[in-house]
């Protein structure tokens, strides 16, 4: 049987590859100086345009495009602020007190997502039955924290002895003044 041999690099390498690598790294260089001499003249004919435009007694051409581009930055940044500036004025202790104060006997929590954005609420809650997620909904429609709640999903959980309803409101979160 014949020998196998399953060396895949090449014990010696040919002048050919060496010549090739160097003349490559000669390459790279020149490249890197080219492009550093032409940085180093575009910067000196900036200046000097510049130079000349102050001489004339314009508003350097460099000027407009800069500020137009740091105004947008700007408006950006100030569209950010005002975002989270909204989203923390919101009275979220006077959102959690009320539904806290809603009575828990047959109801209980699971998640309440507030989007300050859009001010809407998203309540995901599990009742003991039908009656008492209904009486829920009711009780948070006549809040004065919330308006226009809907019921989005409820399933009735069938894998529990008790067979608790799992259900998910929305509703609109209000500023703060009772509704009319």
């Amino acid at each position: 049987m014949r020998r196998l041999d399953l060396e895949f690099q090449p014990r010696r390498s040919s002048p050919l590859a060496w010549s090739l690598l160097v003349l490559g790294g000669a390459v790279v260089a020149v490249l890197v100086l080219l492009q550093q001499h032409l940085q180093t003249e575009q910067v000196a004919l900036e200046t000097r345009v510049h130079g000349l435009e102050l001489q004339l007694g314009r508003r350097p051409a460099t000027a407009a495009p800069q500020s137009s581009a740091a105004s947008r930055e700007q408006a950006e940044n100030l569209a950010q602020m005002r975002s989270v500036s909204q989203q923390l004025q919101r009275p979220w202790q006077q959102l959690f007190a009320m539904l806290e104060a809603q009575p828990q006997e047959d109801v209980a929590l699971l998640s309440i997502t507030p989007d300050a954005r859009k001010a809407q609420v998203r309540i995901a809650a599990e009742a003991r039955n039908l009656e008492a997620m209904l009486q829920y909904h009711h009780r948070l429609e006549q809040s004065a924290e919330l308006s226009d709640v809907s019921l989005l999903n409820h399933e009735v959980v069938a894998g529990q002895p008790e067979h608790p309803v799992r259900f998910t409101l929305t509703a609109t979160w209000e500023t703060g003044h009772a509704r009319p």
